[in-house]
């Protein structure tokens, strides 16, 4: 007894420095049925809880049952705090002002694709014709003056010949073509099999673009190459042939493309050309649900400058056609321009919404667009150059895909289909719009020129254009390897901008100058043997045809490939 007597007050004094340890109350032990809820913030007096508390508590619940008038009550009257998520709201504000941004810089980089397809455009027109003579000039004066053991021609002479051989021989092909049998053998067909052929022309349209460079660049390469033997030059024969074929088709096809839009400008109801355009709004399903990064969007985007220059281009063959066959009646122009324009609409609004989605899902700043308009303007200023590798417009049809033979001979057709020539008032006139021409041409490349200059400085890649590419071919041997042209600057030239109109200079033949120990920068020096980190790289550079990931510098994506979407 005396034990159990001595044991229970230190038992009671345990458990209650148990509860006091577990923060039990006294009241907590009180059954749920007669919802009394603990509430935090009771009044504690003398070392027992306000148990009045409690109960008014209790009573404010009781009186707080759900009812409509109360949920009304609090519908209208409760708040929210902005401010508690700052950076959630200020990154939504900055995607609105980035796609109230797109419109504005998308259409600079448009306004200046334009022009340097213009450019690229007239130069056909233009300077080739001159450049060919000159080049058929200095063939036949050759024997007068002595070979004196130079070439017979140089490199850009021969393709200015073959440029000038296609355009003939393409233009006296499309005359077997009649344009007004394929007019009304398009106009016969249905509404719905017209919708059909005008996206499979699309797409082919894309194809060939796609492919065409790549053989005129075959072509080029070799006629221009050097040869150890006078049989290689029987391979320029096929290749010659293939870029005529390959030109001539292309011709056709922007003919069909033409004339599927010229009789959907005639339709009475217009109900082709309603579903031509809204062919645009379809694209945009394409392509804005997709991923895009920053170089699958420069390949789109050149893709949509050459598609809207090449838009409007078959929108002034249907205005000539129409004029034509109106006997030139200025009160039909009139009729014309609604339609022109609303085509026109269209086509800039596609690409606005489209552009401006596209960076928003993918979360692409708007100053993306000054970047690509600094990697069109670095091909500009880069191809004046000295010692430039290759020709302004070859380089603008490798980046864009537009190739700008086809679309001439088509137009030299239609021309000269709708505008008779004859007397010397007629001739006098052509002459007149041959020297505006001309004088376009080359206003049109002064500013490009300087706008470049300005978008080359702002990007901070002056220092690139002097900057010596690769020109090692795998399995070439390196003396084979050292007789190609090497597309250098001259050193010690400061990088700007100022001697961009300076022209190479020709040389007397393809052979290595001896090397002496005061050479200029242009002597072709050994280079030192690669390390294996090197040989390595080259190998890997060189290789053809094999898959490579995409590299973050713009400059990098030298070619419209497949399709302006293309996602790699």
């Amino acid at each position: 007894m005396a034990d159990l007597l001595g044991t229970g007050p230190s038992d009671e004094k345990e458990t209650e420095n148990e509860d006091k340890k577990e923060g039990k109350r006294p009241w907590d032990d009180i059954p749920k049925s007669e919802k009394i809820v603990r509430t935090p913030d009771l009044a504690e007096t003398l070392g027992f809880y306000d148990m009045n508390a409690v109960r008014q508590e209790q009573r404010e619940r009781e009186n707080s049952d759900p009812s409509l008038a109360r949920f009304l009550c609090a519908e209208l009257t409760r708040g929210y705090f902005l401010e508690h998520n700052e950076a959630k709201y200020t990154e939504r504000r900055e995607r609105v002002y980035t796609c109230m941004r797109i419109p504005r810089e998308l259409e600079k980089l448009m306004i200046f694709g334009f022009f340097l397809c213009l450019d690229a455009f007239l130069y056909v027109f233009t300077l080739l014709p001159l450049r060919v003579l000159l080049a058929l000039l200095h063939l036949f004066t050759l024997p007068c003056c002595g070979l004196r053991g130079s070439l017979l021609l140089q490199p850009a002479q021969v393709c200015d010949i073959l440029k000038g051989l296609i355009m003939v021989l393409c233009y006296s092909m499309m005359h077997y073509v009649d344009y007004s049998m394929m007019y009304h053998l398009i106009r016969g067909q249905s509404v719905i099999k017209l919708y059909i052929i005008y996206n499979m022309l699309e797409v082919a349209d894309r194809l060939f673009s796609s492919f065409g460079q790549d053989i005129l660049d075959a072509l080029y390469w070799t006629a221009t190459e050097p040869k150890e033997r006078k049989r290689d030059s029987i391979g320029v024969i096929p290749h010659f042939i293939m870029a005529v074929f390959y030109v001539f088709l292309h011709a056709i096809l922007i003919m069909v493309q033409a004339s599927t839009l010229n009789v959907a400008f005639n339709s009475h109801n217009k109900s082709l050309l309603t579903i031509m355009m809204s062919n645009n709004f379809v694209e945009i399903k394409g392509s804005v649900f997709k991923k895009f990064e920053k170089n699958n969007l420069f390949q789109m985007s050149n893709s949509d400058i050459k598609e809207r220059f090449t838009n409007y281009v078959l929108l002034l063959i249907v205005c000539l056609r129409n004029m034509e066959q109106f006997s030139w009646n200025p009160d039909h122009l009139w009729v014309l321009l609604p339609d022109v324009f609303m085509v026109i609409a269209s086509e800039i609004a596609v690409d606005i919404i489209k552009h401006a989605f596209i960076t928003k899902f993918n979360e692409i700043t708007a100053d993306v667009y000054s970047e690509y308009r600094a990697s069109l303007a670095f091909d500009l200023v880069s191809s004046r150059q000295k010692n430039a590798c290759t020709d302004y417009s070859d380089s603008v049809a490798r980046r864009m895909g537009f190739i700008p033979l086809p679309l001439a001979v088509l137009l030299i057709r239609v021309v000269m289909s709708s505008v008779n020539v004859q007397g010397a008032l007629s001739y006098s006139c052509l002459l007149l719009f041959y020297l505006g021409m001309v004088t376009l041409k080359v206003l049109n490349s002064i500013v490009l020129l300087g706008k470049s200059c300005v978008y080359v400085k702002r990007a901070n890649m002056e220092d690139k254009l002097f900057e010596r590419p690769s020109t090692a071919a795998p399995g070439k041997t390196p003396s084979r390897t050292r007789k190609t042209s090497r597309c250098t600057a001259p050193s010690g030239t400061h990088p700007s901008c100022t001697s961009i109109t300076a022209q190479p200079t020709p040389t007397a033949s393809p052979t290595l100058r001896p090397e002496t120990p005061n050479s200029d920068p242009d002597t072709l020096t050994p280079s030192p043997p690669a390390t294996p980190e090197q040989k390595e790289e080259e190998g890997m550079e060189g290789t053809e045809l094999k898959h490579r990931t995409p590299k973050k510098d713009l400059l990098d994506v030298d070619r419209f490939t497949i399709c302006g979407n293309r996602i790699d």
